[in-house]
């Protein structure tokens, strides 16, 4: 698998009376939460220091749900609340003159009379630690599977863009020669009637042909890909480093576009798709560095 993790993932493990449950979207840093059941609130330190010792980035939710049902149940009766409703009832009977003997039924469901309580399991401190760091194994594994997803995808993006880098070295020659002689024509005209020599006419148009000329973005955009690659390929938390690589990438590819803008013929016009399918290809990219630890 991938050493790259996704930053997305979910797990559950089952213990004997307890529950325990992660679950992470990305983010920016780590944001842990830990939701424990009442009672077991000492043990809130201790997952999240398993937690913090698995993840470095993410929203991630972690639950602990213990099995109260597991518990002894134990109905409790008011002796005392009984004894005086019994009293107070034969009190009244005997001063209103009325007959008979008060309903056993209707007193024990007077509020207060019977009550139940439901202990909870006694908790395996140990047994919860444990099954913790099987939680975050399982964790992990998921966020692997989904991270080498995800690498498979900015690799193929990668591999596109060196495409598209190829395809744009191999026109931007002719689309230069073509640029200095619309150039030289144009200072010609400009220059009608001046004194000016063919030479410099010439130097002129080298020169701002020059300036909309694509070839440093080309190879910056190509050693930028291989290293993303390079760093696909290393693995470990990558997420924020390709992150900056891929705004530097783009930098490159709105340059190539502006400078292609002006560029004629069908050459010119496909320089022009082919800059912006660059600037499509790393937004794609962008979306899933996103979700990369």
């Amino acid at each position: 698998m991938s050493g790259v993790l996704s930053m997305t993932g979910f797990a559950t493990v089952n213990g004997d009376g307890f529950t325990l449950t992660v679950k992470s979207v990305n983010h920016r840093f780590l944001d842990l939460q830990i939701r424990v059941s009442s009672g077991s609130e000492e043990l809130e330190a201790r997952l999240r220091a398993i937690v913090r010792g698995a993840v470095t980035r993410g929203h991630v939710e972690v639950s602990l749900d213990l099995d109260r049902a597991a518990g002894s149940v134990q109905v409790r009766r008011n002796d005392f609340l009984l004894a005086e409703l019994v009293k107070n009832y034969r009190e009244a009977a005997e001063k209103h003159g009325v007959t008979g003997e008060p309903d056993l039924n209707g007193m024990l469901r007077v509020p207060g009379v019977m009550t139940t309580e439901v202990a909870a399991r006694v908790i395996d401190a140990a047994a919860i630690e444990e099954a913790a760091v099987t939680l975050m194994e399982r964790f992990n594994e998921a966020r692997s599977l989904e991270g080498a997803s995800l690498v498979a995808g900015l690799r193929s993006g990668m591999d596109r863009l060196l495409l598209f880098a190829g395809e744009m070295a191999a026109l931007r020659e002719g689309v230069r020669e073509a640029h200095i002689e619309r150039l030289k024509t144009r200072l010609a005209e400009l220059l009608e009637g001046a004194a000016a020599s063919e030479e410099r006419v010439l130097t002129e148009a080298a020169m701002l042909a020059e300036r909309s000329d694509v070839e440093e973005e080309i190879v910056r955009m190509q050693t930028h890909a291989r290293r993303f690659q390079a760093m696909l390929d290393a693995g470990g938390e990558v997420g924020k480093a390709l992150d900056f690589l891929l705004q530097e990438m783009n930098r490159e590819a709105n340059t190539m576009v502006s400078k292609m803008n002006g560029a004629m013929g069908e050459r010119g016009l496909r320089l022009t798709d082919i800059g912006l399918g660059m600037k499509a290809e790393i937004e794609r990219c962008k979306e899933q560095v996103q979700n990369l630890e």
